[in-house]
């Protein structure tokens, strides 16, 4: 897989490199407001597949529920999320999917926090975890 994505206004632009580790679909409720939606989409991959073509990004940090810090890198043009990183942990980005260009060419593997989806969200054919798996 060879993608390109980038943010809503178009500032920042990045290229993605092979395949993705996993791609899982989020319903817990920083996700939700995060993707100010039902879910968020989270794409696993390499640092090394993530390549900066235009622009920087900002950052804050939170505490995820899993006790780990996340980085959350974002357009300080627009505010898109474009990825996450664990604090300390440079070797994997959490890419956000929506902000490829062709967001169709990535399936989800998997659902996690179904614990705290929305009633109405069915995505049954998706192997289910109540929280995030260890």
């Amino acid at each position: 897989m060879a993608a390109n994505g980038g943010c809503e206004c178009g500032a920042f632009r990045y290229a993605v490199e092979g395949e993705p580790k996993v791609v899982v679909v989020c319903h817990c409720t920083h996700c939700q407001r995060q993707s100010g939606s039902a879910f968020g989409m989270s794409m696993v991959i390499g640092s090394d597949q993530f390549h900066v073509v235009q622009g920087g990004l900002a950052s804050f940090s939170r505490r995820a529920d899993s006790d780990n810090t996340l980085i959350c890198h974002f357009c300080p043009q627009c505010g898109t999320r474009i990825y996450n990183q664990k604090l300390g942990g440079t070797a994997v980005v959490i890419l956000k999917p929506g902000t490829l260009d062709d967001p169709k060419t990535v399936t989800p593997a998997r659902q996690l926090w179904v614990s705290e989806k929305q009633n109405w969200v069915n995505l049954i054919d998706l192997p289910s975890f109540d929280r995030q798996p260890g």
